[in-house]
């Protein structure tokens, strides 16, 4: 495997050794058990997570430590999900935030 984050500051030490498989945008990956989403998305070279509300710019990773919201993805159905503070489990369907709606362009687009 690739460099890993095997300390992260909330989530705490990672065990190497318990390898687990998860998909991104239905296509599979694997990963460390209890490592954070985010953590194993950039081992396997995933840098864009989902992208900004106005202007469509993707976005990653900026934080890791869950004050900035840059890393929201959807897992196993869960919209807003934050990739840097969520442990890895066997089996997860994370998917990209995508585009996500704005309050703020859709007050523009119901009071324009």
């Amino acid at each position: 495997m690739s460099q890993r984050i095997l300390e992260h500051p909330v989530l705490g030490k990672i065990e190497e050794k318990n390898s687990v498989t998860f998909t991104f945008n239905n296509e599979t990956y694997q990963g460390l058990e209890n490592e954070s989403i985010a953590a194993a998305l950039l081992a396997n070279g995933i840098r864009t997570l989902r992208h900004h509300e106005e202007s469509g710019a993707p976005r990653g990773i900026y934080c890791n430590i869950g004050h900035c919201f840059e890393c929201r993805v959807t897992v196993n159905g869960q919209q807003g999900v934050r990739a840097c503070l969520t442990p890895l489990k066997e089996g997860m369907v994370v998917e990209s935030g995508g585009q996500l709606p704005t309050t703020v362009r859709d007050w523009r687009n119901n009071h324009a």
